[in-house]
């Protein structure tokens, strides 16, 4: 028996924008929830249960990155940013506030549905057979109940941060370019947006690391990309193949 439909709340002051995107998703088996502003966003996101936000950046009141913040301080539901101005400083800083991903406007169909199912993916993946836990050093992760510990202390972690943690935890003093983060957490439809990945693992060394501008677990390779490392002198091991 299937679950539920999907729900996605859609947030944007463009009323083109709420009836494309709208349309495009109810014909694909989607529920759908919109507001005209990030006030209401936030009521409607408070009120229903969503799946999935899709949040515009500009808008009357609170804007985008407010929006992202506050939802994420109170859930770890996937948001996806709807922007026109797609700088890298903008995307970092979107996805510093707790997005997920984001969309440049105009976008496609095609395009906007594979980010919200990949997205949605992401946001309720369980883990396969005997992989429920791992660990290295004081960092322990349990995907089976979406926790993770640093020095026996809980850390609460979004979705992404999660899949990214859990891939490092996996592949321990082994280095993962970015191309193979991408891939493995976004899906092989990315592969050349590195500063997703920076912003993630910046994210992820001011959660895990006791001082996250001099990171000892989350090491950077330059040019090539990310190991997880116990502190302790690790021996770097080949980067793994590529995904196909």
């Amino acid at each position: 028996m299937q679950g539920p439909e999907p729900v996605v709340l859609i947030v944007d002051d463009d009323p083109e924008t709420l009836k494309f995107v709208s349309m495009n998703l109810t014909a694909r088996g989607y529920g759908v929830l919109t507001a005209a502003d990030g006030t209401e966003g936030l009521k409607v996101f408070r009120d229903r249960p969503v799946s999935l936000v899709l949040l515009d950046l500009v808008m009357p009141g609170p804007d985008g990155f407010r929006v992202c913040q506050r939802m994420r301080e109170v859930s770890d539901v996937p948001i996806i940013i709807l922007t026109a101005r797609a700088t890298e400083a903008e995307v970092v800083r979107a996805f510093d506030a707790g997005a997920d991903d984001y969309v440049t406007k105009p976008f496609g169909v095609g395009e906007l549905i594979a980010r919200v199912r990949g997205a949605i993916r992401r946001g309720t993946m369980t883990p396969g057979p005997g992989s429920d836990t791992a660990a290295l050093g004081d960092v322990v992760l349990d995907l089976a109940g979406r926790r993770v510990w640093r020095d026996g202390e809980p850390v609460d972690l979004t979705p992404t941060e999660l899949s990214i943690l859990s891939l490092l935890l996996r592949n321990p003093e082994r280095v993962l370019t970015h191309r193979y983060i991408l891939e493995a957490v976004w899906g092989s439809e990315y592969g050349e947006e590195k500063e997703y990945v920076r912003a993630y693992m910046y994210r992820l060394r001011r959660k895990l690391e006791q001082d996250s501008d001099k990171p000892g677990r989350i090491v950077n390779v330059s040019g090539v990309g990310y190991m997880f490392t116990s502190g302790q002198a690790p021996k770097v091991a080949p980067a793994p193949r590529e995904l196909a």
